[in-house]
């Protein structure tokens, strides 16, 4: 009798379960009383940088295929940096990929490597340089690298809505992406990261209409509730769910703007090949 090859498909990142003994409010209240030594300064624009300005600082991590928490915890260290020591904006993106490789290794199963990050910045940044900005930014941030982000808070708030496990996983999959473009917006760089949290949640069941299934889960019931457990005002709540709404909103408006534009590229560029573009585009690490 012939062997047979069985071949079974893995996950090629291996995670741990959810440990439940920590979704607890001893927890939650230690992560809310600690959220505020992660704030960076919200004027460091004026005050700190003299060349970067805030249309510089959104840095996109498309091409980095991060875990979901890596992208919101490096935009901390790069704001809490940049709220302490004046930076060129020729080196804005060693500093980006320098926060995201001290994130990745803080938050990712396998860590991205000096040589994977140098690629993804076409090779514009040296693995040498990496690692001596790698020793700077640690300085700065005098290696407190533990910060509090918006991930944190996700799951104690599911783990306190009565909802399915298959919409939970829908929702949390929502909510992280709330929190990621969030962190791409300087608008929210002084909110806190359990308020941008409760916000995204918030946003995400309105989105999802979950409200219909459950009377708990309308806008003003939700949000009252989240509020009492980030002892929040439930109006600054509202507010931040609006305000990402709109980020949302805008978001799409210029994704389809962009995919316009491109298309009107193309059939200009087959009529006359002559031309040239004179537009001048940001790259984005």
């Amino acid at each position: 009798m012939e062997d047979q090859l069985l071949c079974c498909e893995v996950d090629s990142i291996r995670r741990a379960h959810q440990d439940v003994n920590l979704l607890n409010d001893r927890v939650l209240h230690t992560m809310l009383k600690a959220e505020e030594n992660y704030l960076p300064s919200p004027n460091y624009f004026k005050c700190v940088q003299k060349e970067i300005v805030p249309k510089m600082r959104k840095i996109v991590c498309e091409e980095q295929k991060c875990e979901e928490e890596v992208f919101p915890l490096a935009m901390n260290y790069l704001d809490r940096f940049l709220s302490v020591e004046a930076t060129r904006k020729t080196r804005l993106q060693l500093l980006g990929a320098t926060c995201m490789f001290l994130a990745s290794k803080m938050k990712e199963t396998v860590p991205l490597t000096a040589e994977k990050l140098c690629i993804y910045t076409d090779n514009s940044v040296q693995p040498g340089e990496l690692l001596q900005m790698e020793l700077l930014v640690l300085n700065k941030l005098k290696w407190d690298l533990a910060s509090v982000t918006p991930h944190d808070f996700i799951e104690h708030f599911l783990s306190k809505l009565k909802i399915y496990p298959s919409t939970k996983q829908i929702l949390r999959k929502h909510a992280q992406t709330f929190v990621a473009l969030c962190a791409t917006d300087v608008n929210f760089i002084a909110s806190p990261p359990s308020m941008v949290a409760a916000g995204s949640v918030v946003a995400a069941v309105q989105g999802l209409y979950l409200k219909s299934q459950d009377a708990s889960l309308s806008s003003q019931n939700l949000t009252n509730f989240l509020s009492q457990v980030i002892r929040s005002d439930p109006d600054c709540l509202r507010a931040c769910q609006e305000q990402i709404e709109s980020l949302l909103e805008s978001s799409l408006r210029q994704a389809q703007q962009h995919g316009s534009t491109t298309e009107t590229k193309r059939v200009d560029e087959d009529v006359d090949l002559s031309c040239t573009p004179t537009d001048v585009r940001d790259i984005n690490i």
